[in-house]
């Protein structure tokens, strides 16, 4: 579907205007932002709780814009639909597998990046 990376690490190099300190910390920050995204998101669905999923989605959406990590907005822009209209049924369940593989995929996109900062690479 995207050709492109999950997240644009263009953006994180332009904002950063070569501050490695500062990219270090706004790496760190999307980095636990979508483990933090992906793990609220799993609790909302399963308890069925459109209130947590909202409230992860209005946190992180900012983000997703500006780093342009567009797969997983676009998939959260769907899911928001999806609850709206047809709550947590099949639909749903089947946004939720793609949400997963997106989340993931970005997750995985920064890891390398994160575990260098954090020391923790293999």
């Amino acid at each position: 579907m995207y050709n492109t990376p999950p997240v644009n690490f263009d953006k994180i190099h332009e904002m950063t205007d070569g501050d490695a300190d500062f990219k270090a910390e706004l790496i760190s920050a999307i980095y636990t932002s979508l483990v933090e995204l992906r793990n609220t998101y799993i609790e909302g669905a399963s308890m069925e709780d459109e209130n947590t999923i909202q409230e992860i989605r209005h946190k992180v959406k900012p983000s997703l814009v500006m780093f342009e990590i567009n797969p997983l907005n676009d998939i959260l822009s769907e899911g928001k639909d999806i609850i709206e209209s047809h709550g947590f049924g099949p639909e749903f369940l089947d946004h939720f597998e793609k949400f997963l593989d997106a989340v993931q995929e970005a997750i995985d996109f920064l890891e390398p990046e994160f575990k260098k900062i954090e020391g923790t690479e293999e």
